[in-house]
């Protein structure tokens, strides 16, 4: 039989070289099943690289934090701790979640929200001392206030001291 004649018979002729339409489609669907994976890989690797996550200070005293990684930490600013350097905009406090204390050192511009025994949510690093090296602060924005972040770790914070005192 020849190839005109298995074309007036209605079956499909498959030249060497060539490749069937249902397999065409097959390949297409595959080749842009590699494209999304591709870009999908490459956001969440963007996303990877610049989110910066939120720790509490016993996370921090804990040593969970990323060593050499920018990351968030929350908190309370700790009563008597706000010293300002002297003609100079370094501050130096400390961030408790009233289990653990972290000091904080900030060069810049405070908001004027900052205050002693309030929020305040600080980005930056973590030295070789344990001193958090912060390059943002961040003060709450009005007295009922607090980020969801922070109120839960000062409560887990809470719990876990309420259970080591009635242990004792």
């Amino acid at each position: 039989m020849s190839v005109g004649q298995e074309i007036a018979q209605g079956k499909e002729v498959i030249l060497p070289g060539k490749l069937k339409p249902r397999h065409k489609r097959f390949l297409w669907i595959i080749i842009g099943l590699v494209f999304v994976a591709a870009i999908v890989a490459l956001v969440l690797n963007a996303f990877g690289t610049s989110i910066t996550y939120f720790y509490s200070p016993t996370e921090v005293m804990q040593d969970k934090v990323p060593h050499g990684r920018a990351f968030r930490i929350g908190g309370m600013v700790e009563g008597g701790s706000v010293v300002r350097d002297s003609g100079g905009l370094t501050v130096h406090f400390k961030v408790t979640d009233t289990a653990e204390t972290v000091p904080v050192v900030y060069t810049g511009i405070l908001p004027d929200l900052f205050s002693e025994n309030k929020g305040v949510i600080a980005q930056g690093k973590l030295d070789e001392h344990g001193v958090f090296q912060a390059t943002q602060v961040l003060a709450k924005h009005d007295e009922n206030y607090v980020a969801p972040e922070v109120a839960a770790a000062m409560d887990a914070a809470q719990k876990a001291r309420a259970t080591e005192t009635l242990k004792q």
